[in-house]
């Protein structure tokens, strides 16, 4: 692929992903908002903009066999764990800006959790085998990740564990 078009896609890709997200984000506000219908457009439209991003990642040929993904996953968390978030932090402090600080130290946190979930979870796969768990729970404030049980309070933001969400 000449890079002119894989810089584009990549672009694009991008672009796509981030409406998703913020169409996921917009349609919880207008649920909150009681606005049922409101919310079931975005969430649809959010859906149309995750099936460009995959075609875009499709044809950048990004997606590999569940070991090739894993590595690219820990890669990608790792660089958010020792880089992504202590720059991003540093700036925060250096700035005084709280609220990012508190933003990036909740991400931060869960992205050292997830690295390891997915370097364990490549084990596995090296062997041809799938991981044993049964259920995973992300708290819906920070994104602290446990697998099969859930703590009292979150460890990273003190959430009770009755809000933790289930997958």
């Amino acid at each position: 692929m000449r890079e002119m078009t894989k810089t584009n896609l990549s672009a694009a890709y991008a672009g796509e992903s981030q409406a998703h997200m913020k169409y996921q984000i917009f349609a919880d506000v207008a649920e909150k908002e009681g606005k049922p219908n409101i919310a079931k457009l975005f969430r649809a439209i959010s859906y149309a903009e995750r099936v460009h991003a995959t075609n875009h990642y499709n044809t950048l040929g990004e997606v590999g066999d569940t070991v090739a993904n894993l590595d690219k996953a820990i890669a990608g968390e790792t660089f958010e764990v020792e880089e992504m978030y202590p720059a991003y932090k540093a700036v925060a402090d250096l700035q005084e800006e709280k609220g990012a600080n508190k933003s990036y130290n909740h991400a931060w946190e869960a992205e050292k959790l997830h690295a390891q979930m997915y370097k364990d979870a490549k084990e596995a796969a090296l062997k041809g085998e799938d991981i044993k768990i049964s259920k995973v729970y992300i708290c819906p404030v920070c994104g602290y990740t446990t697998i099969d049980t859930v703590p009292e309070k979150c460890p990273v933001c003190g959430v009770p564990r009755e809000r933790f969400i289930e997958f």
